[in-house]
């Protein structure tokens, strides 16, 4: 089997659409570290770099979860579980992608950079899918930091965190994505509920009841409306963002309010597409807020910030 006739069977162990949203952060992290344009080559090689991590950490995952995948409705066409590919297929395409990313990283990017990507692709791949999640209803909380590291990655890719304010205001990105995640996922664990109890999977609309996780999203997306708050209060973004800010959390409420007493079963999957539809959103107003938006005034000018 050669990996050009089964490259569609490769592309779907990365997770594109996952890893899409991953790297989308990642870049929002980098713009907002600068003031002007980021540095070039740490832009473009860090960005390869986090997305060959993220990809490899999404093969892992697969080759950890097959025996899941077999039984889940909404996993059972990946390739693992339909037999198009072989464990060790996966298990040398996981580990080549993730040599080349801490490669790319290290020499052409930063070792703190290539340091926090691998410990996010473990925390991911092995903490969170090998044991987490079939250890605690709580899994996705718990293993939500590692997903929630990109914009951390991003940061850290074009200053070193060498800034006063480096780490503080690039780890209230990761609070806003780890306060994101459980109720973008437990929306789908609901609607998904019946799989992950054929699986033996704890997810919390299994072990505790879908009217508590439903509860359990508003609470948590009550603490992300606050959580989005605090980049204007700490004055890392402006009036713009703001106002993008308090209309999306608005919305985002009257999901998880409608979702206490849905109009039907889909009503939960309504509030999953919402909440990726969000976090896209939230950070593209970042962007805008922190780097578009005073290029608009008349007399400005772009930088490059010089490559160190």
């Amino acid at each position: 089997m050669s990996f050009a006739r089964d490259f569609p069977q490769y592309w779907t162990l990365t997770k594109p659409r996952v890893v899409a949203l991953i790297v989308f952060t990642a870049l929002v992290g980098m713009f907002l570290a600068v003031p002007g344009l980021p540095p070039l080559r740490q832009t473009v090689f860090g960005l390869l770099g986090i997305w060959l991590a993220a990809a490899s950490a999404a093969a892992i995952n697969h080759l950890i979860d097959q025996r899941i995948d077999k039984v889940m409705a909404r996993t059972m066409d990946r390739p693992l579980a339909t037999g198009a590919l072989k464990p060790a297929q996966v298990l040398a395409f996981a580990v080549f992608l993730g040599v080349l990313s801490m490669a790319i990283l290290i020499a052409l990017v930063n070792p703190l950079t290539a340091a926090l990507t691998f410990a996010s692709l473990i925390g991911y791949a092995v903490i969170y899918t090998g044991w987490l999640k079939r250890a605690t209803p709580q899994n996705i909380v718990i293993g939500g930091i590692a997903g929630a590291a990109p914009p951390l990655l991003g940061w850290a890719a074009v200053t070193n965190m060498a800034g006063p304010w480096d780490w503080a205001h690039a780890l209230l990105l990761v609070l806003i994505i780890f306060v994101w995640t459980p109720p973008h996922f437990w929306a789908l664990a609901i609607f998904r509920r019946d799989d992950y109890a054929r699986a033996l999977v704890p997810m919390l609309p299994v072990t505790h009841g879908v009217q508590y996780t439903r509860w359990q999203i508003l609470f948590y997306t009550v603490l992300l409306c606050v959580v989005t708050l605090l980049p204007v209060i700490v004055g890392m973004s402006g009036l713009f963002y703001l106002g993008g800010a308090v209309v999306l959390g608005l919305v985002f409420l009257w999901y998880a309010w409608r979702l206490l007493d849905p109009p039907d079963e889909f009503f939960a999957m309504r509030v999953f597409n919402y909440s990726v539809v969000y976090l896209m959103a939230l950070f593209a107003f970042l962007l805008v807020d922190h780097w578009l938006m005073p290029w608009l005034q008349p007399g400005a000018v772009m930088e490059f910030v010089p490559v160190t």
